[in-house]
């Protein structure tokens, strides 16, 4: 994308990059000629068209002028009259990359694209029409060859690179706004993140031309902007989500996480704000970032016709959580400490299937916890969104109030910025500040990215001027799931975007308040956004739309209308799920380099999913000829490391470092390294009453004053809890036998000691307890909505304290 290099009298090299193209042909060669946008900058790109098993690509090393890039096409048109002169193929805007299936190689342009945004002056395109070109002269070839490889080129051309793909030439929009401004990376680097989704496509012209000039870096997810207002003065609203290239895949076929800590639709969500005024004037602008992503355990689910809720299968073949363990550290790289986990799965089911993989996390997050400093804990909040739902609670604003506990702890990004004047040029940081008191408030643990910012701030600070607002910055992040990470997720991603919103707009000035009123127009506007980015990722990971019923009834739609849109939701998800995702599975993995075809070896389609990547990496004898052929899946489970054949070993596991000291000791999790996925054993635990619960002993309870416990009543030691208590009653749900598996807490009863007698009838199912003589503290709030958090939760939330420093009595009735 950035022109590496600019000759002296030319352009400057920062605002040296290539937008438009334009291809020629000879019999043996293409050549491309890119020019900036200004028109005073043309190179010229030549590949070899002779070789078909070989992609040779050079680089005219000179910066010509039009007039010269003219001469030197009249020249090549002479040079070869004789088979046929130059011709001209197409227009482009760039290259999406290169790839061979069994036969030559095809090159993927960009023939049409569409403005779809801009940030501070730099725009954001949309492809809208992109194009596939054999490298060398098509010849006739043998019936069985040309047949796979039409197959394969189907298949490719299934990723329709129309939908939810965008880039932008001068701003890296594969990056977070904060991380622009503080590092400002261009070129090779910023390829091998995880949101470039043709970083394979790309890697054999930028490892022979060692720049990114003549290609794009195409981020998949969503992206909107709006044009919006409050209290008189206009702003622009963008909404961006990315989704990483790792593990990436269909809901069935991608659950969990692999190996690497790498987690299935794993998304990253930014919302940004800024000013809208003339183009190279100072502005303001903000941003905050969150994430959502697939539980990171070894679990799947078998995708069934018959079933339209097949069972959660929980592998145990990692029992010491070191893959949940890299997850986590891979967050706190990216994000910073506090990393904070909202899971919002159910906490009771007559049949357990949620409730597994919640115990299960529960379990994980205590296990890591305790090796890591106190600073450095996970924050873990367990909230059933599904229940308070039903019990018709205002669900959006109890998440807001998790939402405001969490952006206390990692703040949002505000700065004052003065763009580039020249359209193609990278954000030029002008961050002004009065003094040194503005970074009294930035995290201890801060980044190298904010470090660097701080030094150009303190550069600037002789042009100061008065009134100017300090930087601020994001350090942490919230992480949020349910089971597919699409519908209840998109709606607390939603509550946490409007606690933001209020934030944003008051640091930048706009309000008086940091509170947006949830009936205001402002509010429906970015619930409109949400609803949409919901949909879109729903579509690309489930099948479907999402499932949208909380923003349905808070703007008032009828019932039975939202009831027969879910419906038909449902049934397209399932649909989907079904009988769809086999192949769009397979297209993704042809798209990002995880299967490659060659001669000799089976065909994509002829393999079970779990073997796609074996096939032309390593030695026949690893395939699989039992491989259940019949439905296509790819369990989260059988992903391992190129590095090694076997399932990691559980000796091998470290638990001493902390998260934000694994910065370049993180195993696995090399960006560009592709996956390997085989079967591996699974099980499914049953869920009895101590499995559930755990083993309930009166010493357990009584050693220390400083105990936390989570709803299996076993001693946390972390910052663990379950945010039930903060709308529910405490009463039971009659028809959910793991409804009681939390005690009731009120405002009042979390300050003072708690006699809880439990007692456990005997049960066919032998999983429902029963808690009994509670005082009436206990069982009832003074309103379904608790007006204010208790101090000891504040301080957990703010300090990693243990939520309930309490002895408890307990006695088990048989």
């Amino acid at each position: 994308m950035a022109a590496e290099n600019c000759s002296d009298g030319r352009p400057d090299p920062n605002h040296c990059y290539l937008q438009k193209f334009r291809l020629y042909e000879t019999r043996s060669n293409f050549y491309m000629i890119g020019r900036d946008k200004n028109r005073t900058l043309w190179r010229v790109l030549k590949i070899d068209r002779l070789d078909p098993s070989e992609l040779t690509i050079l680089e005219d090393s000179t910066t010509y002028s039009e007039i010269e890039c003219c001469d030197l096409l009249r020249r090549i048109h002479e040079g070869n009259k004789s088979t046929g002169g130059l011709k001209f193929v197409t227009a482009c805007y760039g290259i999406v990359g290169f790839i061979k299936f069994l036969g030559p190689y095809y090159m993927l342009l960009i023939t049409k694209r569409r403005k779809i945004g801009a940030i501070c002056g730099h725009t954001i395109y949309a492809i809208a029409k992109s194009e596939m070109i054999p490298i060398p002269i098509p010849i006739q070839s043998n019936m069985a060859y040309s047949k796979n490889e039409k197959r394969y080129k189907k298949l490719l051309c299934s990723v329709d690179l129309t939908k939810d793909f965008f880039f932008s030439y001068s701003y890296n929009v594969i990056h977070s706004l904060q991380r622009n401004l503080c590092k400002n990376e261009t070129g090779l680097v910023h390829y091998e993140t995880m949101f470039v989704w043709n970083e394979f496509l790309t890697r054999g012209i930028r490892n022979s031309l060692k720049n990114t000039q003549w290609t794009v870096a195409l981020v998949y997810g969503f992206f909107k902007q709006v044009k919006t207002s409050v209290s008189g003065r206009d702003f622009k609203l963008t909404l961006i989500a990315r989704r990483s290239r790792h593990f990436a895949g269909t809901r069935y076929l991608k659950r969990g996480v692999n190996e690497k800590g790498r987690v299935a639709n794993d998304v990253e969500t930014e919302q940004i704000v800024f000013e809208d005024v003339p183009e190279g004037c100072p502005t303001q602008i903000s941003s905050v970032v969150q994430n959502r992503g697939s539980i990171p355990l070894f679990w799947s689910q078998e995708t069934s016709r018959l079933n339209l809720r097949p069972d959660i299968i929980l592998s145990k073949k990692d029992p010491n959580y070191e893959a949940t363990r890299l997850h986590f550290e891979n967050l706190a790289r990216r994000y910073g400490n506090p990393v904070i986990i909202l899971n919002l799965i159910k906490r009771c089911e007559k049949k357990p299937r949620e409730t597994i993989l919640r115990t299960e996390f529960a379990n994980a997050i205590r296990f890591i916890n305790k090796s890591l400093t106190k600073e450095n804990r996970l924050r873990f909040l367990h909230w059933d969104l599904n229940r308070h739902s039903r019990k018709g609670a205002n669900v959006l604003a109890l998440l807001g109030r998790i939402a405001d506990y969490a952006l206390n702890l990692t703040g949002i990004f505000y700065c004052q910025v003065t763009p580039n004047c020249r359209a193609e040029g990278l954000l030029n940081l002008s961050c002004l500040v009065q003094n040194d008191e503005c970074f009294a408030h930035i995290p201890s643990d801060k980044s190298d990215d904010v470090e660097k910012l701080e030094t150009d701030v303190g550069n600037d600070k002789r042009n100061s001027i008065e009134n100017i607002k300090p930087p601020m910055f994001q350090t942490g992040v919230l992480r949020t799931n349910c089971i597919d990470c699409l519908d209840r997720t998109n709606v607390a991603q939603y509550a946490y975007g409007l606690i933001a919103l209020g934030r944003q707009l008051h640091a930048m000035g706009f309000t008086d308040s940091q509170t947006i009123d949830q009936n205001s127009p402002l509010a429906e506007d970015l619930m409109r956004a949400y609803e949409i980015m919901g949909d879109t990722l729903a579509l690309q990971y489930g099948g479907s739309a999402a499932h949208n019923k909380i923003f349905c009834q808070t703007r008032g739609q009828w019932k039975a209308a939202t009831q027969s849109q879910e419906l038909f939701r449902t049934l397209q998800r399932y649909y989907s799920n079904a009988y769809m995702d086999g192949v769009k599975q397979s297209a993704i993995n042809l798209f990002l380099g995880h299967f490659q075809p060659q001669e000799d070896k089976p065909a994509l389609w002829e393999l079970d999913s779990d073997q796609h990547y074996n096939v032309g990496r390593h030695s026949p004898n690893l395939f699989n000829e039992n491989a259940r052929p019949s439905i296509k899946r790819s369990l989260s489970d059988g992903n391992i490391l190129c590095s090694t054949d076997s399932p990691m070993a559980a000796s091998n596991v470290r638990h001493h470092q902390p998260l934000s000291e694994n910065i370049g000791h993180t195993h696995g999790l090399s960006e560009s390294t592709p996956e390997i996925e085989i079967p591996c054993p699974r099980y499914t635990p049953k869920m009895c009453c101590r499995r559930l619960f755990g083993d309930m002993e009166e010493d357990h309870f009584l050693d220390s004053d400083r105990i936390c416990y989570d709803e299996n009543v076993d001693e946390c030691h972390c910052t663990n809890f379950d945010m039930d208590w903060l709308s529910s009653s405490g009463n039971s749900c009659d028809d959910d036998i793991y409804d009681r598996s939390t005690v009731g807490l009120s405002c009042e009863n979390l300050g003072s000691g708690l006699k809880i007698d439990i007692t456990t009838p005997p049960s066919e199912s032998g999983s429902s307890i029963r808690v009994g003589d509670r005082s009436a503290s206990e069982v009832t709030c003074d309103s379904i909505i608790v007006d204010e958090f208790s101090e000891s939760f504040a301080n957990w939330v703010t300090h990693g304290e243990m939520l309930i420093p309490l002895k408890y009595t307990s006695q088990i009735v048989p």
